[in-house]
């Protein structure tokens, strides 16, 4: 599952494991290529890693602390620390081969 965060909540959800948070928005269209790969990546990856979107429009103050200037951006956190940032779309592949650093 997929979990939608907001400025509010976003520390909380993301401090402790390791957590992947899409940043996005509507109107992006790699954002909405990049969306299904993040969903089938959440079920492989279930219990392992937990991740979450948050629409950059709707909540600017967290991408503008992390600096993201382009979306699609994912962060990947480990125990609340920002451990990889990914920009642009990426295949499931992909975004497996990088987690699989902090989760074995």
């Amino acid at each position: 599952m997929v979990q939608q965060l907001t400025d509010k909540d976003f520390q909380k959800e993301t401090s402790t494991g390791v957590t992947v948070t899409d940043f996005w928005a509507t109107w992006c269209p790699p954002c909405r290529m990049q969306a299904p790969i993040i969903e089938e990546t959440a079920k492989s990856l279930d219990g392992k890693v937990k991740f979450s979107k948050m629409d950059v429009d709707a909540n600017p103050e967290t991408p503008a602390q992390f600096g993201i200037m382009s979306i699609p951006t994912l962060i990947i956190k480990k125990d609340g620390q920002v451990v990889d940032k990914l920009v642009g779309l990426h295949s499931k592949d992909q975004l497996e081969h990088v987690l699989a650093q902090y989760t074995d």
